[in-house]
């Protein structure tokens, strides 16, 4: 078990790509604060021992992934009402960015992975084939692919050239 400093620390450190990771998988404030409690409370009792504070981040953002992929197949979830059918919650940001947001979101979960971690967390693609454990030429080729959708989707909305 981590001591609270430990803790306040990782908290300080991780908490905003746990919580972008948690927004991007689950697309509800309500799960996002219940899987981030998870990760934090998972890391808390965790005895693992990091080599890096790059290897302790590839963990969080690996357990937070984990832990999302198990909270929308848990039974708990497939009991309740989907995001789809409820009304949007208030989004308080600029439309630009919650038009690239949206877009972003739409995309098939794949392409969202290596989106958010090239872009949001500016991981490499040799560094996000390790995360995901991916080949580092499919993270390419998915960072490629997911661009050229963004791309379209975005220049229907008026973001084109």
């Amino acid at each position: 078990m981590r001591s609270e400093r430990e803790v306040n620390t990782a908290v300080e450190r991780y908490a905003d790509t746990v919580r972008r990771l948690c927004v991007v998988y689950l697309k509800n404030s309500a799960d996002t604060e219940d899987v981030f409690q998870n990760v934090f409370f998972k890391y808390c009792l965790s005895s693992k021992v990091f080599q890096s504070d790059e290897h302790e981040k590839a963990w969080f953002i690996r357990v937070t992934i984990n832990a999302c992929k198990d909270w929308l197949k848990s039974f708990f979830r497939s009991r309740t009402v989907s995001v789809e059918e409820i009304a949007e919650l208030p989004y308080d940001s600029p439309q630009e960015n919650k038009d690239v947001l949206e877009a972003v979101l739409s995309l098939l979960q794949k392409y969202r992975d290596v989106v958010y971690l090239h872009f949001f967390e500016d991981y490499t693609a040799p560094q996000i084939s390790k995360i995901l454990r991916k080949n580092v030429n499919t993270i390419y080729t998915l960072l490629t692919r997911s661009k050229t959708l963004l791309r379209e989707k975005l220049e229907g909305e008026g973001y084109g050239r």
